[in-house]
């Protein structure tokens, strides 16, 4: 097997998220958010776990960006909480609050570590679903406010700000099947939530221009692989439905300033005039998060299950503990459809990677091999892809540490460093030294 070789400049890092890391839920003024309510309430989450906790970041950050600089990681992702600096989402700012980004941020820089901040990762303020949460036409200014404060604060030392990560999970999933935060099923809403969230994303990459001029500004998708189940035209025509709904949904506003035709009809009464304009904006980077595969049949087929809005068939093959398709060609698949048609944007990889259920043993390492074999098939493709001259500059594996992983509670590892939650033991995975190799020598031998 030849040497898969990325370029000496290439990225390397790992994604996080304050929710699923951080805990001290109530310390230091911050206000609930969503996920406060929905984990507390019963039967919402795996054994009703809940964020309160999770790993203890807010305590034992230097601990976790030691790992990441040890593990020669030159990028670290992390989001800011809007509760945490605005408690009611909107007028009085924390700034104990804004103190805590302050002192995450200079820490990174200690260490070598270029801070990425994410600015929305889920977790809003509960005082704003009170009124509506993203189905609330206010809410684009709410956010942007917001996004605003935390830029000017730590614009002088964070070169990089990222809108939303992943609207279509916290949309669909949040207002649509109530898998997760808020809980809500509304077949309006969504669209309603979904519009909102891309006219906050165009206002607000805007605003940050005028607010730290000198930052490269994105936002964060979730493009997994949708493809027909079979050469019919029925599956044909479904994945191409799939991939308006799942893909063109955010990226069409935000490079074309429309929505794909085939979802005109559910935006109609929410598009106002001169919306689609602003919804549109010139990011400096994409960030591609993918984990896997779906093949697609048409709505109501029986070979097939829904899920998000579209329909396929059950995973199949080498799955993760997510039950999720191990397919490293998806990855490749997707940056291809982002060179043809998006022009080719400077993307990153900003979340891949996958769950197994990890134990440690006292005195012997972790030895998760399935994870480095995951690693490997899609680290290859994405070399692969800038072979082909497809302008991705790096990956950020999901995630440094195991966490909370939303409503699975703690069921799901996703860690390069195992996590045991009851002693906040970090203990490095064989995935963390093989990862860590990959990050100094640009290569997978």
């Amino acid at each position: 097997m030849s040497a898969i070789v990325f370029p000496s400049d290439f990225l390397f890092g790992a994604s996080t998220a304050a929710y699923q890391i951080e805990g001290a839920v109530n310390e230091d003024g911050r206000g609930p958010s969503i996920w406060d309510t929905f984990s507390h309430t019963p039967g919402k989450t795996w054994r009703g776990d809940t964020g309160d906790i999770a790993c203890d970041h807010y305590h034992r950050y230097e601990e976790d960006l030691d790992l990441a600089a040890r593990g020669n990681m030159s990028v670290y992702r992390f989001s800011t909480a809007w509760p945490r600096i605005m408690p009611e989402g909107k007028g009085v700012v924390n700034l104990r609050g804004l103190d805590f980004y302050d002192r995450l941020v200079d820490a990174c820089l200690a260490r070598g570590l270029d801070p990425w901040v994410c600015l929305y990762h889920w977790d809003l303020p509960q005082a704003l679903q009170d009124e509506g949460g993203w189905t609330n036409r206010d809410i684009v200014g709410w956010y942007t406010d917001y996004a605003a404060i935390v830029a000017k604060r730590l614009k002088d030392r964070v070169r990089h700000f990222f809108a939303f990560n992943e609207p279509s999970m916290f949309v669909w999933l949040g207002y649509l099947s109530g898998r997760h935060a808020p809980g809500l099923t509304d077949p309006v809403g969504v669209y309603a939530a979904s519009h909102h969230v891309n006219l906050a994303t165009g206002d607000a990459i805007r605003r940050l221009r005028d607010v730290a001029p000198n930052a490269r500004l994105g936002t964060i998708l979730a493009l997994n692989h949708y493809e027909p189940a079979s050469d019919s035209p029925q599956d044909a025509a479904a994945a191409e439905r799939a991939l308006d709904h799942a893909h063109g949904m955010f990226l069409d506003p935000l490079y074309h300033g429309r929505y794909p035709a085939s979802l005109a009809g559910r935006f109609e009464e929410h598009v106002r005039d001169g919306d689609l304009e602003r919804c549109r904006a010139r990011i400096d980077i994409l960030g591609v998060n993918h984990y896997s595969r779906v093949r697609v049949v048409p709505p109501g087929d029986k070979r097939g299950m829904t899920v998000m809005g579209v329909t396929g068939l059950a995973p199949s093959g080498i799955l993760t503990d997510m039950g999720w398709e191990e397919y490293p060609f998806g990855i490749l698949a997707v940056l291809r459809r982002l060179r043809e048609l998006y022009g080719n944007p400077e993307m990153v990889i900003t979340e891949n990677g996958a769950a197994y259920s990890d134990e440690v043993k006292p005195g012997q390492k972790l030895a998760d091999l399935v994870r480095i074999d995951f690693l490997r098939g899609y680290l290859g493709r994405c070399a692969q892809a800038v072979a082909e001259g497809i302008n991705l500059k790096g990956y950020l594996v999901w995630s440094l540490l195991d966490n909370y992983e939303w409503a699975y509670g703690y069921a799901k590892r996703f860690g390069l460093v195992h996590v045991d939650f009851e002693t906040q033991v970090r203990t490095p995975k064989a995935s963390y030294d093989w990862y860590a190799a990959l990050a100094r020598d640009k290569r997978i031998g």
